[in-house]
């Protein structure tokens, strides 16, 4: 099957240079000349600093910066089809998201302190977790596995120098590197309540979280208000069946649907939906009483 060449979508404010940064098919994203790929290798440190950015990153990162409800700023992460699929029905999504969309996660891997994914996602896809097409540090890796189920060889649990921390059910037994940082919170019905996930995370001075994935654990983050925000890149493919990327609790009409402030940017010929979501999010970390 063929696919189609990029399309302009005529987005107001649409990033020209950063159709020209995206990584081309035969080369690492960090690796092209464009200036505003260049100017990213300056951005890891000026978001923590708290500084504006340079254009185009500060209006695609900067609400990231700080949280407005507490002093914690998670943002949920996942790419899917045009009809909405992460996965086909086999389970492959190697890959559906092109270079940018790849380079746009990377990115929010660099700047934040730890991204999150479930036992599913890494036993499936044995994830690294790591910034490679970007300049950044590595975040903390941490995988929530309620039955102790990840092997200890997993490739999250390399020793590269990031704290990789495993999120267990109490009671659970993993046999498991002596390096790795372990968390034992209660489990219900053999899941583990998100709030008590990113308290627990927070109470180990990490601030800026991201919630990577499968799509099973970013539908959870959402449904109980643990979300600042989140981000969906919309590859221009058609898959026709498999995973679908949300799964929330029924609603009865589409009045009672979730519609929350939107921004939309051009990453090459994908889309990013930047979907604000914290005036639900529920507090967990101290109080913002800026807010």
């Amino acid at each position: 099957m063929s696919s189609f060449p990029a399309q302009g979508f005529g987005f107001q404010g649409e990033d020209l240079a950063e159709r020209e940064a995206a990584p081309r098919q035969d080369s690492p994203a960090d690796s092209c000349t464009d200036s505003s790929v260049d100017s990213w290798d300056r951005v890891p440190q000026t978001f923590r600093a708290l500084e504006t950015l340079p254009a185009p990153w500060e209006e695609r990162f900067g609400p990231l910066k700080a949280g407005a409800v507490d002093d914690l700023v998670v943002v949920g992460q996942f790419g899917q089809s045009l009809d909405g699929r992460v996965a086909t029905e086999t389970g492959h999504s190697h890959y559906i998201n092109g270079p940018a969309g790849l380079a746009h996660l990377h990115r929010l891997r660099a700047l934040v302190d730890a991204v999150v994914v479930g036992v599913g996602t890494a036993i499936a896809d044995n994830p690294q977790l790591t910034v490679r097409h970007v300049a950044g540090p590595n975040p903390a890796r941490v995988v929530i596995d309620p039955r102790g189920r990840i092997a200890a060889g997993a490739r999250l649990f390399a020793r590269d120098g990031a704290r990789r921390i495993v999120v267990n059910a109490q009671g659970a037994r993993p046999e498991l590197p002596v390096d790795i940082e372990r968390i034992a919170l209660p489990a219900t019905d053999g899941g583990i309540a998100p709030s008590a996930i990113l308290e627990a995370l927070a109470a180990r001075g990490f601030r800026r979280i991201m919630i990577e994935g499968g799509s099973h654990t970013v539908s959870r983050f959402i449904a109980t208000g643990c979300l600042d925000r989140l981000h969906i890149v919309v590859a221009p493919i058609l898959l026709g069946a498999g995973r679908g990327g949300v799964a929330l609790p029924p609603i009865a009409s589409c009045a009672d649907a979730l519609r929350p402030p939107m921004r939309l940017h051009r990453l090459d010929g994908e889309v990013l939906f930047d979907c604000d979501l914290a005036a639900r999010r529920v507090s967990i970390g101290r109080t913002n009483k800026s807010a």
